[in-house]
């Protein structure tokens, strides 16, 4: 098929025939078509700074399952049986990873019976701080930073890359730096 011959006419089923037959320019039509609302649709189930992932996850899988698409089907709502199911996905992940993150906070070290009032003050800037950064990036440096884990080992946690680890800890540090000069803390 065509680019001349792939309108935006043409049916849902015309397009998914052309992706059968290998047409990279009717998915593109199909995605072009249907992106918005299914972006739409994740925008209100997922966090934003996600979205992008989620969306290009679910039209991974479209172009994966359109082979073992019943045909009896609607495409709309099959796509949207996997928009779900993706959104689900994601939430299920993340509300491990906050359960995860609680335990490690529960693990801290407690204090001392004698309270040092410079310590605790410092430990509540580095609270505030703390509570400031993502999800993702307090992550890796309590793991890290408090933690010890080596980075590999993070990456393998949170199935992302290590130079994905590197990043996040960069730029939880920078952050945390800059909150706690802010502050009136010289490092």
């Amino acid at each position: 098929m065509s680019t001349e011959q792939l309108s935006t006419d043409d049916s849902d089923h015309a397009l998914i025939q052309g992706c059968l037959r290998g047409s990279t320019q009717s998915f593109r039509v199909l995605y072009r078509r249907h992106q918005a609302r299914v972006r739409s649709t994740l925008m209100s189930l997922c966090d934003p700074e996600v979205l992008d992932d989620l969306v290009q996850d679910v039209f991974f899988r479209v172009w994966k399952g359109l082979p073992k698409m019943e045909g009896r089907a609607k495409f709309t709502t099959w796509l949207y049986r996997i928009t779900w199911n993706v959104a689900a996905d994601y939430r299920r992940s993340a509300a491990q990873k906050r359960t995860r993150w609680q335990a490690l906070i529960h693990q801290l070290p407690s204090q001392s019976t004698e309270p040092n009032w410079q310590h605790l003050h410092h430990q509540d800037l580095i609270k505030r701080g703390m509570g400031q950064l993502s999800f993702e990036h307090r992550s890796v440096i309590v793991l890290h930073d408090l933690q010890d884990l080596p980075q590999q080992e993070i990456a393998e946690m949170f199935e992302i890359p290590v130079g994905t680890v590197k990043s996040r800890l960069y730029h939880a540090r920078a952050a945390l730096r800059k909150f706690l000069q802010h502050e009136g803390i010289s490092l």
